[in-house]
């Protein structure tokens, strides 16, 4: 898949999220090793807590499809500034794919770029279990 059509299925999933409370749609599209995509979107819950990011969802749904080796990630939302990834979804990331790109976009479609490493410096991984 191109990188713009990587962006694009992030931005698709806009539509889909389920966001009551925040009104702030995220869309994802994950890259696996082998071409595959898995997309996510944001859904909220009124416990707050429960609530999964769209990056949460892509990992989760690539996961439980037999698919761990991630090497790109596309991150939408409207807003005017970059989309990136929370904490949580940085080390959750980071468990499968410690050096995965991340490109956030803002609502006009414009990217940045980040390594995982430069939004989570310092991480913690399965490494350190040893």
């Amino acid at each position: 898949m191109t990188r713009e059509e990587l962006k694009a299925a992030a931005v698709a999933m806009l539509d889909r999220a389920y966001i009551p409370y925040s009104h702030f749609p995220v869309g994802a599209a994950l890259e696996c090793s082998d071409g595959t995509v898995f997309t996510g979107c944001n859904i909220e819950n009124a416990a707050y807590s429960p609530t999964i990011c769209a990056e949460r969802t892509a990992v989760a749904k690539a996961v439980s499809e037999g698919h761990t080796d991630f090497v790109r990630i596309v991150v939408a939302g409207r807003s005017k500034d970059y989309c990136v990834p929370c904490a949580v979804c940085r080390q959750v990331l980071r468990e499968f794919a410690p050096d995965i790109e991340v490109i956030c976009l803002n609502g006009a479609g414009e990217e940045k770029v980040f390594t995982l490493p430069e939004l989570l410096p310092h991480s913690f991984g399965p490494e350190f279990l040893a």
